[in-house]
């Protein structure tokens, strides 16, 4: 790998790039894209997660590489600017949104909020919502959230969601359910594996679903990066993918064989140091000896991301000095010929915050920075 990130920093330093960004490898990306498109199961529509792929630019080549016009949106001020973006965005909301923060967002600016389908994960949300409707005069679209497995809420048995369709405001419309079975790789062997909590997750999705009208199936949902390419056949007709695009840290499950992380931290190295903590000197020494303090070290521009570092190889963090968003330390080998100038490499855990947080995103393509795709604002 040692390769691949001198490349990168040689861009970044013909660029003229010598702060911390984010940077973007786009030929990774359509890879990865290429992927998606080889292994999602056919009659699956895709469904993008906005709040993973915060930029404008990355969605718009995304959506336009898979021929999608389906988003999943999780906060109102990002929803109103991929509806302006895209004429045709249908929106999804993947969490419950507090009945003021619909208020707020419908009645303020000139957004197309009717192409927004909000999730209800309560009868005590759904009277909310049938009120607001009322209020303002509008209809609403919504979409139930189930639970079929990860009990982090919505409704829990087909029953209830049954009683809820019963109890349905007249200014609401139902057009399906939303499922998200994240804990199903994480299941271990003892209790089913993965694959038998796929299978289960899938199953009472159909139960869910079983329960729903024959015009309320237009928006069928489950799965997420971690899961969507794993479905075969059932009753879902869409899935959402959001991060696999980009393949954060916490992304690398079975699921996602073969994809390739495509975004990057690179900040800049500040000094190379021989450490040594505050206090005596024999302290560090005695430390350095029970290899619990480096005897060489760095500080980088910045730090304390949500990411893990993959270059200079052998870098790593030291919990005796902790870390610093302003000049963060860092161990290295002892053999490590980093120097100041260099620039150092993190690979993000997530993509959702992360790469909103350099304001625009470097865009790396054939050896070379090729463009600059402004990151959406956190709102």
């Amino acid at each position: 790998m040692s390769g691949y990130f001198t490349t990168l920093s040689d861009a970044l330093r013909a660029a003229g790039v010598f702060q911390p960004c984010l940077v973007l490898d786009r030929d990774r990306l359509d890879r990865n894209i290429d992927l998606v498109k080889q292994r999602l199961a056919p009659g699956l529509a895709m469904r993008l997660v906005d709040k993973s792929l915060a930029c404008l630019p990355l969605l718009s080549h995304i959506a336009e590489a898979l021929g999608t016009h389906r988003f999943m949106t999780f906060h109102p001020p990002i929803t109103r600017a991929v509806l302006d973006a895209f004429s045709d965005a249908d929106m999804l909301y993947g969490k419950p949104m507090p009945v003021g923060a619909a208020r707020q967002a419908i009645s303020s600016g000139t957004a197309d909020w009717s192409r927004v389908c909000w999730l209800i994960d309560s009868e005590e949300r759904l009277a909310e919502y049938g009120a607001l409707a009322a209020e303002l005069d509008v209809g609403l679209r919504i979409a139930f959230e189930i639970d079929v497995g990860l009990h982090r809420g919505g409704f829990a048995e087909p029953r209830a969601l049954s009683k809820a369709l019963n109890a349905l405001p007249a200014r609401l419309r139902c057009e399906g359910v939303m499922a998200y079975e994240a804990h199903a790789p994480h299941i271990p062997g003892l209790f089913g594996g993965p694959q038998k909590a796929l299978a289960e997750a899938s199953q009472r999705a159909a139960a869910f679903i079983a329960a729903l009208g024959e015009d309320q199936h237009r928006t069928l949902n489950i799965g997420g990066s971690k899961t969507a390419l794993l479905h075969r056949g059932g009753m879902a007709n869409e899935v959402s993918i959001g991060s696999a695009f980009v393949l954060p840290g916490d992304f690398d499950t079975p699921g996602l064989d073969g994809f390739q992380p495509a975004a990057f931290i690179a900040t800049p190295i500040l000094k190379v140091v021989e450490p040594m903590l505050p206090g005596p000197p024999a302290v560090t020494r005695l430390l350095q000896t029970i290899g619990r303090f480096p005897r060489k070290g760095c500080y980088l521009y910045g730090g304390k991301w949500m990411a893990e570092p993959v270059f200079p190889e052998g870098m790593e963090t030291n919990g005796l000095l902790g870390l610093s968003s302003n000049q963060q330390f860092m161990g290295l080998p002892g053999d490590a010929t980093t120097r100041s100038g260099d620039y150092a490499f993190l690979r993000p855990t997530q993509s959702e915050a992360v790469l909103q947080q350099f304001g625009s995103i470097a865009v790396f393509s054939g050896g070379s920075l090729v463009d600059r795709w402004p990151a959406l604002p956190m709102g």
